[in-house]
């Protein structure tokens, strides 16, 4: 029942559909369709299907004639299905649900023609819903407050042992954020070197609140490709003393062997993303993907990038 559709036809054409069905593949006689339409099928329309027009989510005028309308539906359940597939799967994986102002988005940030500002600023618009959404993953204990007007409000508090981890470079990006949305938290690093085309890694340098094993940790990386810088940054977690389960994994985009990979290594892990792309090229980039996210964010490639000889 996630999508409710009714299809809606002229009385006429449903009676003349009826008539032309009954009297040539069940050989009945025009008057007893008739009749039998008048007593019986009608009232029963009126009584039991019109009534449920209201509770439909699309109502599809002109029946299966309206082939605009059907391909429409189609192409959205397509899409649907598409993204939540590996949700059925990985019950620790959730997609948040797409909107036409979120596809809006992530139409501009994958765009090349992007300019570094635009790409900026609706990158920070979807990590901000994506660290909204990673946050109502977290625990929380009923409250009653009183409000100005002196009546009792039942509510939520907010888990309060928390903290961010980003993985340097990119996971940084996420930090405003979740700065704006957990005022005073603190957020730790962890800089993983890629060696070759993502065959192998290497921790180079950790930052991490002392107290981060009695903490649920929200690890940042807007990207999750292969899976492998994913599943160092989660092992470094746990050999620091922080529960699987306390680990919320906060990215834009995530290529599907990078979800295999972390779900069936952590499986209490969760994982949030915008948007699940359709996979991975030669070169270990996810696709469509939207490029190198830390140059485009931070506007640095490589011919920006000079070697600054040491001092003698």
């Amino acid at each position: 029942m996630n999508m409710k559709i009714f299809v809606d036809t002229d009385a006429d054409v449903r009676l003349a559909i009826r008539i032309r069905r009954d009297t040539v593949e069940k050989g009945r006689d025009i008057g007893v369709v008739l009749d039998q339409y008048s007593k019986f099928v009608k009232s029963a329309f009126d009584d039991f299907i019109l009534p449920t027009k209201k509770y439909a989510d699309i109502i599809i005028p002109r029946g299966g004639d309206n082939h605009v309308a059907i391909d429409l539906i189609v192409q959205h359940i397509r899409t649907k299905l598409g993204q939540h597939d590996l949700c059925k799967i990985y019950p620790n994986l959730y997609v948040i649900q797409s909107t036409f102002q979120i596809r809006g988005m992530h139409t501009l940030i994958r765009d090349s023609q992007t300019t570094k500002h635009d790409f900026v600023f609706y990158a920070d618009r979807l990590i901000r819903l994506v660290v909204e959404h990673g946050l109502g993953h977290l625990p929380f204990t009923e409250k009653q407050v009183i409000t100005p007007t002196g009546s009792v409000y039942t509510g939520v508090d907010f888990c309060k042992r928390l903290c961010g981890v980003s993985v340097i470079r990119s996971g940084e990006s996420m930090e405003n954020a979740l700065r704006a949305c957990c005022k005073g938290i603190k957020i730790g690093k962890i800089l993983i070197h890629r060696e070759g085309e993502d065959n192998g890694q290497q921790l180079i340098y950790e930052k991490l609140p002392q107290d981060i094993s009695e903490r649920h940790v929200l690890l940042l990386d807007p990207i999750l490709g292969t899976g492998n810088t994913a599943v160092k940054a989660i092992s470094l977690l746990i050999r620091k003393g922080v529960p699987e389960s306390n680990i919320i994994f906060l990215n834009l985009i995530s290529a599907p062997q990078g979800v295999h990979v972390v779900c069936k290594s952590f499986p209490r892990v969760k994982i949030v993303t915008s948007e699940i792309d359709i996979g991975l090229n030669e070169g270990f980039r996810v696709i469509p993907g939207m490029g190198e996210f830390g140059d485009r964010y931070f506007g640095t490639d490589d011919d920006d990038l000079q070697v600054v000889p040491p001092s003698q």
